[in-house]
């Protein structure tokens, strides 16, 4: 509990598995949404949205992973010295 309040440990990398899930559920919700409900509902529109939806929130996850890997990296090289 002490690393999280004196930020020596990393609270986000725990949290963007839940967001990743959340943002798919989002993607789908509005990708079925958009194929059968409104004046122009569109399946192949629908379809794009699910698609695109999924992989921009797996590409934008894992950048955000990356970033906190860098920086545990970054720790141990300057913990080391």
């Amino acid at each position: 509990m002490k690393d999280i309040f004196f930020f020596d440990s990393m609270l986000t990398p725990k949290i963007i598995t839940f967001v990743y899930w959340l943002l798919l559920l989002g993607s789908v919700v509005s990708g079925v949404t958009t194929m059968f409900v409104g004046y122009d509902a569109s399946f192949v529109y629908g379809l794009f949205i699910i698609v695109s939806g999924c992989i921009g929130a797996r590409i934008w996850c894992e950048l955000l992973i990356v970033l906190f890997k860098i920086h545990s990296n970054l720790q141990k090289i300057a913990s080391k010295e």
